[in-house]
């Protein structure tokens, strides 16, 4: 099983940047597909990016493509996720994931973080 831990969340205007990462312990990511999920108040929790195992293949939903960008560096044990122009929708706390499949199903992904809160003001 691994660790996650997620950070850089807080709260920004409406427009403006932030950026996540998620630090794994406990065995390489390396092998792993990784994915950033969200959970606002009162919704089911919602696929936002995915990361296959070497970087050469990503995908994101309509509602943040070209917005946000999801990275990883294997030999840091870390996964990032840019999040540009963010909207009042974009509120949610955001989660890491990681799974041995390719697949951006939540239901595939067995190791997740704690969350951490992303608030953006209109």
């Amino acid at each position: 099983q691994v660790q996650l831990v997620e950070s850089g969340g807080g709260l920004v205007q409406a427009g403006g940047s932030l950026r996540l990462s998620c630090a794994a312990s406990g065995r390489t990511i390396s092998s792993f597909t990784m994915g950033w999920f969200r959970q606002a108040p009162g919704k089911e929790r919602e696929f936002v990016a995915v990361i296959n195992w070497n970087s050469d293949t990503t995908y994101y939903p309509e509602s943040v493509k070209g917005r946000f960008t999801i990275s990883r560096h294997n030999a840091k044990n870390t996964v990032y996720l840019q999040m540009n122009n963010l909207k009042p929708e974009d509120t949610a706390a955001y989660y890491c994931a990681a799974t041995r499949r390719a697949s951006w199903s939540l239901a595939d992904f067995g190791s997740w973080g704690q969350g951490t809160q992303v608030t953006v003001s209109s």
